[in-house]
């Protein structure tokens, strides 16, 4: 079984993540490769994918979405997990929930077998902003850093590693985690 850890990314954030992510899956035994969704050529290499797409003005970047769209009937019947990289969280408090779901998010629900869409808190340094980004920034008191949980991100991992182990466990084993 060999696992896309996809990503677009637009200053590094969320590159960082789909590495932490298929480094972790490597850790538990699971083949995985990081790639940006638009390097990818032959999507139909890969059992499992793992994409995700850093959030500006609330929707993924566009190569993340055209790889969607593109590749949709390739990703039928082959589980994927969806993770959105941004500031929503951030914006909402700390230890505010998940953002709400996008209609887009929604919408690639319809094209894959999405198993789960998590959202993650990113990075984000005075450069990533416009003038008047930083001039607003400044107005509502905003404070630049890194805000990625990394302890939430391992362990969102190790749930994909697990769910993944337990779909391909071997029948009959009674070592193996049994599904409910």
């Amino acid at each position: 079984m060999i696992v896309l850890v996809g990503y677009a990314s637009a200053h590094g954030s969320t590159h960082e993540i789909a590495q932490r992510i298929a480094t972790l899956l490597k850790q538990d035994g699971v083949d995985a490769e990081t790639a940006a969704m638009d390097a990818v050529r032959d999507p139909q290499r890969y059992d499992a994918f793992v994409l995700g797409s850093a959030v500006h003005n609330g929707h993924w970047l566009p190569p993340a979405t055209a790889f969607l769209r593109e590749h949709g009937r390739h990703l039928d019947g082959r589980p994927v997990w969806l993770y959105s990289v941004g500031l929503t969280r951030v914006v909402a408090g700390r230890h505010a929930g998940s953002a709400h779901e996008s209609e887009q998010v929604a919408a690639f629900r319809e094209i894959a077998d999405v198993r789960e869409h998590h959202v993650f808190s990113g990075v984000l340094a005075k450069d990533d902003l416009p003038w008047f980004g930083r001039r607003l920034f400044r107005m509502v008191r905003g404070h630049y850093g890194d805000y990625r949980d990394w302890p939430e991100i391992d362990a969102w991992a190790d749930r994909i590693a697990r769910a993944l182990s337990a779909d391909h466990a071997p029948a009959g084993d009674p070592d193996a985690p049994r599904q409910s």
